[in-house]
């Protein structure tokens, strides 16, 4: 079992509806997201395009994150999941250095996005529940939604197929650009996708094994 996700690039129209998703979900602090978008022009005037393309934790299968922290407080899980555990992060930040993607980010003092303070919704941590209180000079990340992967040992519900337990990110694709689901099933609809479309990691000269695949550009399955 190694949780994974493909990136139709053919698909993706960069609307931030996954952006925003993951930012309501873990209602990170001010300045924090856990996913942003990446933009490249490709061709020249008149047939020139724009192609979109979200970016987060790649939940590396040789993550450089992990063998740098000095309390382990970085590790990588069984299913493939690369989390942080904040009652061991000292917030040296040797993981935001070695990470080739830079999706890894510092809690500072600032939480609130409003002078008034801090939302209900804040407050609550999402629907992830996070305490940002006691994760303040921590570093934190994209997490897979591990959250509502939990829910699918308890219902039996399957990640990718039921909402309940799929990330907050590839619930809201409004062009159903995203797939999320175990890249060691060689039948799985990603594997099948990444053989299909050719699906390629983001710098795949770093040696990290990403479990994040894009799907080329140039043609889509409908």
């Amino acid at each position: 079992m190694r949780w994974g996700m493909t990136i139709d690039l053919a698909r993706c129209t960069g609307c931030y509806g996954c952006v925003l998703a993951c930012k309501q979900e873990h209602s990170t602090p001010s300045g924090i997201h856990f996913r942003r978008m990446m933009f490249e022009e490709v061709g020249e005037y008149p047939t020139a395009r724009r192609i979109h393309a979200p970016v987060q934790c790649n939940h590396c299968a040789e993550p450089p994150c992990v063998p740098v922290c000095p309390t382990q407080a970085t590790y990588k899980r069984d299913d493939g999941l690369v989390l942080v555990d904040a009652d061991l992060c000292i917030g040296c930040a040797y993981c935001m250095t070695a990470c080739p993607y830079e999706q890894r980010h510092f809690v500072g003092d600032t939480f609130a996005h409003f002078e008034q303070g801090l939302t209900p919704h804040e407050l609550t941590g999402g629907e992830a529940g996070h305490d940002w209180e006691t994760k303040r000079a921590t570093v934190v990340k994209c997490t897979f939604c591990e959250h509502r992967l939990a829910r699918a040992g308890e219902t039996g519900m399957t990640p990718g197929v039921d909402r309940e337990v799929t990330p907050a990110c590839v619930n809201t694709c409004p062009s159903f650009a995203m797939e999320f689901g175990d890249l060691d099933d060689h039948d799985s609809k990603i594997s099948r996708l990444i053989r299909e479309r050719n699906g390629f990691p983001l710098l795949p000269e770093a040696g990290t094994r990403p479990s994040i695949f894009y799907l080329p550009a140039g043609r889509r399955a409908d």
